[in-house]
């Protein structure tokens, strides 16, 4: 197109399409890692020297001076016709006239339909008959301004009605009233007028007035459809938690970066009370004394370590010189205990007795594949701790921590059981072979110690036993969540995205609806240290982590994982576990590396069973061992179910294995 005059101005003007310079400019800024915000800011930043308004890109072209960068027009101002035919004034065409008013016209004239002062240089139209009527620009080409070339649609969007009407925008998808714009060719586009100039991108946080943050600019796209979603492990709303499946055809904010998505009117407006953003303090610390803060530093912490160690007694056997007995005779295991000192070793009057076949390279360690976990908790056992041993050597798994040996021998007014006294049981006193039960609060099998009421017959792992009213959580500052039974079952976990059982216990935040899984909440510790990352410890994350360049999966079962969902991470070395993988620090290199959740919850199913222990039985010719099944293992002796994944029992001399429950009456 050849360059256009205008009279007011004396140099060339040429013709810009803002979505080509605006397509070309964001190319660059991706091959030169620019922020692209500074150019957003750029396209809008131009008056229109004819109506003084600014010129946006979604009216799409505009004239620019080739000279002078201090003049500019929108296309509809530029190209104004020398004359014009008004219906408020049929008599007579209008001129354009932009020279000053003559010495009889120099009393103030107003625009005969807005009613404005006319300045005496700006541009009017004026009658040919040389009559009093004259209307400024603005209102002879108002529906020029109200034609806009909008990205989200391929036609034309024209405000056909510049009074608010009461309809529902194509963009947000809510009903409300206002000025919108509408598609003469699709029947039923309309977009609101806040939607439809909207910035490309935006900081969040200054949308939000800091509730909100992320380093990266948010972009606007016009639709998120579910093979997208799906393809991004089904995210939520980072403001206000809710999915995005039903409203795939409404636009939204995201950073795909980092997988950071956002409802459009949860950007726009004042952020709702959720969960996810920056929750003020709801309580006061006085009025919760010795409230729990949750999650557990490392996997070593339990709630018995909590009560017992911290809270109860709170002994310091190095700086309080409390009497600890040497030798323990305790209800839970047939031969004496002797007691181990992390950080002396083991040293009973002055030397280590011969009979003891322990060393402490066999406690706890992720880092070389050694597991011992306690008997009564069923957490680990480190070597800087004070615990007990088995004094004969064919019973050296046999461990308690020194904590787990003054448990209360009974519990009264339980929270899910506050009718009946609930019983300390040593695993040697259940009916079934390796004290194999299933809690009735968290309902994940155990082996361990347990309290029951012996009416009900209803019975809680020690955990449990000791589960508190009220916590606090990092997945969800400065709320208190409160113990609770699920009554709805549609609600998703805040950690691991499961669905809540109804009747069974959660944390619940009374101020956001939110829920938590128990074993969520008391199972799964802050950091964790693992083989496959020697040198940090991985922390426990909740949601995606910012600037994560790869795709996320697990490096222990190497399958994908979904970064919505807790689990733990390494930034310095982009590594990934899944939750429910953490504790398998015996199997990842085996066939069992596959997450099992046959319990909900983001836990390992057999996160409270301890396996091994070598048995005979009359019914096989060999010893067997207590262990989880591999894939190696086949199919039950019995049964002929698969084995894999499962309790089970398997000859250590040939190929004979059966699951948990088939081996039950060989014993």
């Amino acid at each position: 197109m050849e360059a256009l005059e205008v009279p007011e101005h004396g140099h060339p003007l040429k013709l810009i399409d803002l979505h080509r310079e605006y397509k070309e400019e964001e190319e660059d800024d991706d091959d030169e890692g620019g922020d692209p915000i500074t150019k957003i800011e750029g396209f809008g930043g131009a008056t229109c020297g004819r109506c003084r308004e600014e010129i946006h890109m979604y009216h799409r072209y505009y004239y620019t001076c080739t000279i002078c960068d201090d003049f500019s027009l929108h296309k509809f101002c530029a190209e104004l016709p020398s004359t014009l035919e008004h219906l408020s004034h049929p008599s007579y065409p209008l001129r354009l006239v932009s020279f000053p008013y003559s010495y009889v016209d120099s009393f103030p004239r107003i625009c005969n339909i807005c009613k404005r002062n006319h300045k005496s240089t700006e541009l009017r139209y004026k009658c040919h008959n040389r009559c009093d009527f004259s209307i400024d620009v603005k209102c002879a080409l108002e529906i020029g301004k109200n034609i806009i070339y909008h990205p989200c649609h391929p036609h034309l969007l024209i405000c056909a009605i510049p009074k608010p009407i009461l309809c529902e925008c194509s963009a947000c998808g809510k009903e409300h009233k206002g000025v919108f714009y509408q598609c003469t060719t699709c029947g039923g586009f309309t977009i609101h007028n806040d939607c439809a100039f909207l910035p490309e991108k935006l900081l969040i946080q200054e949308r939000t007035d800091g509730a909100f943050h992320h380093t990266h600019p948010l972009s606007i796209s016009y639709s998120f459809p579910l093979i997208d979603q799906d393809a991004k492990h089904r995210p939520r709303c980072r403001v206000c938690g809710d999915d995005f499946r039903g409203t795939q055809n409404l636009w939204i904010y995201k950073c795909d970066r980092c997988l950071y998505y956002a409802h459009l009117d949860c950007v726009r407006v004042s952020p709702p009370t959720a969960g996810f953003g920056k929750t003020i303090k709801n309580y006061e610390d006085v009025d919760h004394p010795g409230l729990l803060h949750l999650p557990f530093p490392d996997e070593t912490y339990s709630l018995p370590k909590h009560y017992l160690f911290f809270q109860q007694s709170s002994i310091d056997h190095h700086h309080n010189k409390i009497k600890v007995d040497d030798h323990l005779t305790h209800d839970s295991h047939q031969h004496p205990l002797i007691l181990v000192d992390g950080e002396t070793q083991i040293d009973i009057d002055g030397q280590t007795p011969s009979n003891i076949n322990f060393s402490l390279s066999m406690c706890h360690n992720p880092m070389k594949k050694t597991q011992l976990l306690c008997n009564g908790c069923l957490r680990p056992i480190t070597d800087t701790m004070w615990f007990y041993v088995c004094a004969q050597q064919s019973c050296n798994d046999f461990a308690l921590h020194e904590w787990c040996t003054r448990l209360p021998p009974k519990i009264e007014n339980h929270p899910s059981h506050p009718q009946h006294t609930l019983h300390l049981l040593y695993s040697n006193d259940l009916p079934r072979y390796f004290g194999v039960f299933y809690c009735d609060v968290c309902r994940l099998p155990c082996n361990g110690f347990s309290y029951r009421c012996v009416e009900c017959v209803y019975c809680v792992d020690v955990t449990c036993g000791f589960i508190p009213r009220e916590i606090t959580h990092e997945a969800h500052p400065n709320h208190i969540l409160s113990l609770a039974q699920n009554k709805n079952t549609s609600a998703l976990c805040l950690m691991c995205l499961q669905r809540l059982s109804l009747g069974r216990f959660s944390f619940y935040c009374n101020t956001c609806s939110l829920c938590i899984h128990l074993e969520c909440a008391l199972l799964l510790p802050e950091t964790i240290r693992h083989k496959y990352d020697k040198k940090h410890p991985m922390h426990l994350s909740y949601l995606p982590i910012e600037n994560h360049k790869s795709e996320y999966f697990c490096e222990i079962c190497e399958k994908d994982l979904n970064p919505h969902a807790s689990f733990y991470h390494c930034k310095d070395c982009v590594q990934s576990i899944h939750t429910e993988c953490a504790s398998l620090i015996l199997q990842c290199e085996t066939e069992t590396y596959v997450v099992h959740t046959a319990c909900p919850g983001g836990t390992h199913s057999y996160v409270n069973i301890k396996f091994g222990g070598i048995y005979n039985t009359s019914r096989h010719e060999h010893p067997v061992l207590f262990a989880q099944g591999i894939i190696s293992d086949g199919q039950c002796s019995t049964c002929g179910m698969r084995l894999q994944y499962n309790m089970i029992f398997k000859c250590l001399e040939c190929k004979f294995a059966v699951n948990y429950e088939c081996g039950l009456p060989f014993y």
